[in-house]
């Protein structure tokens, strides 16, 4: 058994939602590989083949500048990495496809970890989409006395409003 050696939270936020697929950028999967972004980038053009339309996507210039900024919320329009080659995102089955063709102990471990990450957000995805739609089909199937029911299920799994603080604070001095 693979013990996880990223925090799934790290992996987590290097997922992307781009032209509708949810994606990872090459030099993000480099560094969690361990290699230089040079080196993923000679590997997958040796084994273009392996990586189709919908497993590798080229980022366009505005895709590119976008997900810069979105990156660092400091980053002014102009200003960042200088992209000289416009950047590849990989899907899922890319990321899986990434292992045949990197094979090192800590690609195969690396990759096992992303694959069990996108399926987490998949079947969380999937979980809230199907609650959400049960919800939907009860309150039109139910009159106006359950209202308050749904409505009380719907400000259960919304966020919390914020807790404001209670109690006695003595002043100094006194």
């Amino acid at each position: 058994m693979y013990k996880d050696i990223i925090p799934h939270e790290v992996l987590e936020s290097k997922i992307l939602f781009i032209r509708g697929y949810k994606v990872m950028l090459y030099y993000d999967l480099a560094k969690l590989y361990g290699i230089k972004a040079k080196r993923l980038n000679e590997q997958v053009k040796r084994n273009l083949k392996r990586f189709p339309p919908d497993f590798m996507l080229q980022l366009t210039k505005e895709e590119c500048s976008n997900v810069l900024r979105s990156q660092n919320a400091t980053l002014k329009k102009g200003r960042g990495r200088h992209v000289k080659y416009l950047p590849f995102a990989f899907t899922e089955n890319g990321v899986a496809m990434l292992s045949s063709v990197l094979n090192s102990e800590r690609a195969i471990a690396v990759n096992i970890q992303i694959m069990r990450t996108f399926t987490k957000l998949r079947e969380l995805l999937n979980t809230h989409a199907d609650l959400r739609r049960k919800l939907e089909a009860m309150e039109k199937k139910y009159d106006y006395q359950f209202k308050v029911v749904f409505d009380a299920i719907k400000s259960l799994i919304s966020e919390p409003p914020p807790v404001k603080k209670i109690g006695f604070t003595a002043r100094a001095g006194c």
